[in-house]
């Protein structure tokens, strides 16, 4: 037995080591207690104020995400935070913090923790773990760093200080951000989404695809409106400097579509003083006015980087119904040469150089035929929407919309989007209003009556082709008697009638 005032000696082995073993488990269990609950093991040590600091900060932030989370769900809250610049460089400084103070108690445990007095084996084996156990932490937090850093400079990048774009709406109605619901005073916004394929290959900027996304507000449904590339006599808006040289529209004959205008703007700087991308804003201007609606921003995607975004998202499903040649180009005696291959029918996963060719390719059928295709890719790119998916992709899929995507929405105004995209998502109804040469004349349109299929797919209670069993709707599918009368009867996937049953 000891002496009163010594301490015991510590057990020892045949070879003449310490055996520490009981005290060297519980310090290592401690140390990965603290690394699964910051600071729980330090409640076990001398540090044990710190730890119980250390746990109620942790509760008490739990706390508030939790609350956050279920005040307005778990996408609202990520959306919320995701949109705004300033909670996103709050965000990254937190969770640098964090990281620091989580390995500052991993390793605060071990070495309190490890036995004294302790053998080199002993120092060796806490250590190792600890450095293992901030690993763990530091590795996931870079990362969560890096994303944060991302989406910042996506935010800042793609949207504007300003809340308008070069070219951008000025006058577009402004959500009332925080307010319960920012947008009870706007009952619809519209959104022109603008496929350009500008290249070193082409003379300026021709919009490849015109898409028109009208939302109403209240209840989250929207029409895809699709124009038409080749739409002739395109009117300008009294506003346009263009509408003094084409008072009756942009009217000489089959050079003059709809998408030229942007070309056709651009190379006369001198009526839009001051204005940076009259190109833009002149495309907005006609869509508006050819559609009877008022464009409230713009969404423009260099298609050359279509391809990477279908990519950066893992690929697309559509339901193929038509076979679609790739590298294929019709001549002008209508031999279709540099056939690489085929998208054929049915359920195709589509990699984004197929995708790109299937929203393309026309030489096998015409405009028309694309327009349908076209729709459908953006109905199924948005469905089939994954989160977590686009977590693990993200750093891809930051950088292709940096590059290849402008949007005129100012940074103020993106709270008040999150509801409005969570109310689509989950309340929404898609349908598609193609105007394709089954329901207009694109040489002799009759704007008149392409207003008031608009005005139907917009209304409160459209009559969609699906409703009325493929009749002649006037609401919706029957040509106007003043102007030619399209070639071929109107089918239920030309007329109004939703994305589902379109695709």
């Amino acid at each position: 037995m000891a002496r009163p005032g010594l301490r015991e000696p510590l057990p020892v082995g045949g070879d003449g080591r310490v055996i520490q073993r009981p005290a060297l488990r519980r310090a290592l269990g401690l140390t990965l207690l603290s690394t699964v609950i910051p600071g729980a093991g330090l409640l076990w040590t001398r540090h044990r104020r710190a730890g119980i600091a250390l746990l109620l900060l942790v509760a008490a932030t739990f706390g508030y995400i939790v609350f956050r989370v279920l005040s307005n769900g778990l996408v609202g809250t990520a959306l919320s935070v995701g949109v705004s610049t300033s909670a996103l460089r709050l965000l990254m400084f937190g969770v640098i913090i964090a990281a620091v103070v989580w390995c500052a108690a991993i390793l605060a445990t071990a070495f309190s923790a490890r036995p004294h007095p302790s053998t080199r084996d002993d120092r060796l084996a806490t250590t190792l773990l600890a450095l293992l156990c901030c690993m763990a932490i530091i590795a996931p937090s870079a990362w969560g760093v890096r994303t944060l850093g991302l989406q910042k400079s996506l935010v800042t990048t793609v949207f504007h200080d300003n809340g308008t774009a070069p070219g951008g709406t000025s006058t577009a109605a402004v959500p009332a951000v925080g307010e319960d619901d920012p947008w009870k005073d706007i009952p619809r916004v519209n959104v022109l989404l603008i496929g350009s394929d500008a290249g070193a290959d082409r003379v300026g900027v021709r919009p490849d695809s015109m898409m028109v996304a009208s939302i109403n507000s209240r209840t989250g449904d929207t029409v895809l409106i699709g124009v038409p590339r080749n739409l002739e006599n395109a009117p300008f808006p009294a506003s346009n400097p263009l509408h003094e040289l084409y008072p009756d529209g942009y009217n000489c004959g089959d050079a003059c579509l709809i998408n030229g205008v942007w070309t056709l703007a651009t190379d006369r700087p001198d009526l839009f003083p001051g204005e940076t991308n009259p190109g833009l804003r002149t495309t907005r201007d006609v869509v508006g006015e050819t559609l009877g609606l008022s464009i409230d921003h713009t969404v423009v995607i260099d298609l050359s980087g279509f391809a990477a975004l279908v990519n950066a998202m893992g690929g697309v499903t559509i339901n193929v119904k038509e076979r679609v040649c790739i590298g294929c180009k019709a001549t002008a005696s209508g031999e279709i040469v540099g056939t690489t291959g085929y998208i054929d029918p049915g359920v195709q996963h589509l990699d984004g150089y197929h995708a790109l060719w299937y929203a393309r390719s026309r030489a096998m059928s015409d405009d028309f035929s694309r327009m349908r295709r076209q729709r459908c890719v953006v109905g199924a790119l948005v469905d089939q929407v994954s989160p977590t998916n686009m977590l693990m992709r993200y750093p891809e899929l930051a950088k292709v919309l940096k590059e290849h995507v402008s949007i005129d929405i100012g940074q103020q105004q993106l709270p008040a989007w999150v509801p409005l995209i969570e109310r689509i998502q989950r309340d929404g109804t898609v349908r598609s209003l193609p105007l394709t040469n089954k329901v207009i004349d694109v040489g002799r349109p009759d704007f008149a009556k392409i207003r008031e299929l608009v005005a139907n797919a917009t209304s409160d209670n459209p009559t969609t082709t699906s409703s009325s069993a493929g009749s002649s709707t006037s609401a919706s599918t029957t040509p106007s008697s003043s102007s030619t009368a399209p070639s071929e009867s109107p089918t239920p996937e030309d007329g109004l009638t939703t994305l589902a049953a379109a695709c």
